[in-house]
């Protein structure tokens, strides 16, 4: 009996039914999530481009970038990844609040973990003159190019380390949410649609690590 006082659902007066509800959730995040992809399918556009016209130059661009440090944080996105489906797993399954919460403060914890790694590289690049427009100090005939690849390197891992803060920030609320009970078995779509936000924002460096890290090592 107190089980089902705990467990409740909240319908939104525009909705019937509580399966309506959850698939324009589900269906709102996804229209969401193709803006995200219009947004970096442009930036690998970008970067595709200036990649075949300056072949060299980005081979040797990415030769200064440390294939340790972006390896540890792949491996760190993708635990946090499978953190974030074992969350959503837990409270779809009407698991104890504090197992859903402990998989989304790991989450959290990891994706900070990956931030901290990608500032240290970040402050690597400052100290080596390879930031552009601050202290790039590359010299000779291909220096301008050499300033692209940097450009495109700090843009599109910077935009994606911003959707990374975000992502953290709304887990960081869904922890908190979830420890004063607020999502159930019957009621998860915020803790859903923020793990298709995460696993969208790990696939997305999925992408990046080879075309920024790997195109020299062969």
């Amino acid at each position: 009996m107190a089980k089902s006082h705990a467990v409740r659902a909240p319908l939104a007066h525009q909705f019937d039914t509580l399966e309506q509800q959850h698939s324009t959730n589900v269906l709102g995040m996804w229209i969401f999530l193709l803006t995200e992809i219009m947004l970096f399918g442009g930036l690998f556009l970008m970067y595709t481009t200036n990649r075949y016209l300056y072949a060299r130059v980005f081979e040797e661009g990415s030769r200064h970038l440390d294939l340790a440090l972006g390896s540890v944080n792949t491996v760190v996105l993708i635990v946090s990844s499978l953190m974030m489906a074992l969350a959503v797993h837990s409270v779809q399954s009407g698991a104890p609040r504090v197992r859903t919460a402990l998989f989304l403060a790991l989450t959290a914890a990891l994706g900070a973990m990956f931030l901290v790694i990608k500032g240290f590289e970040y402050y690597g690049h400052y100290l080596a003159h390879e930031v552009p427009g601050i202290t790039f100090a590359w010299t000779g005939e291909n220096a301008r190019q050499m300033q692209i690849f940097f450009m495109l390197y700090s843009f599109m891992t910077g935009t994606h380390a911003v959707h990374l803060f975000i992502g953290i920030s709304i887990v960081t609320l869904m922890l908190f949410n979830s420890l004063r009970g607020k999502y159930n078995e019957l009621y998860y779509a915020p803790v859903e649609m923020t793990g298709l936000y995460w696993h969208l924002v790990d696939a997305i460096w999925i992408f990046l690590f080879p075309l920024l890290y790997l195109i020299a090592r062969r």
